[in-house]
């Protein structure tokens, strides 16, 4: 595991802690997507990997954001 992967990893667990799905979940998930990945040799496969990694990074903190903003909307201004 490359220390880029691993911080990727690293940065995932941390981020699946809030998940709407409860942690052990997400924890089993990513653990899961990590290992089949594992195999790759590629470089340009593993810099693929990597990218989406990135990416549902981006996509994990947008659902945060939007459900605090929510929260804070149901919470500030009647419907």
């Amino acid at each position: 595991m490359s220390q880029q992967s691993r911080a990727l990893y690293k940065t995932m667990l941390h981020l699946g802690k809030d998940y709407p799905g409860g942690y052990p979940y997400f924890r089993n998930k990513l653990k899961n997507a990590f290992m089949k990945n594992s195999a790759l040799k590629d470089q340009k496969e593993i810099d693929s990997a990597i990218a989406r990694g990135e990416f549902v990074i981006k996509e994990l903190e947008a659902l945060y954001m939007l459900r605090k903003y929510r929260a804070l909307k149901k919470r500030y201004y009647e419907e």
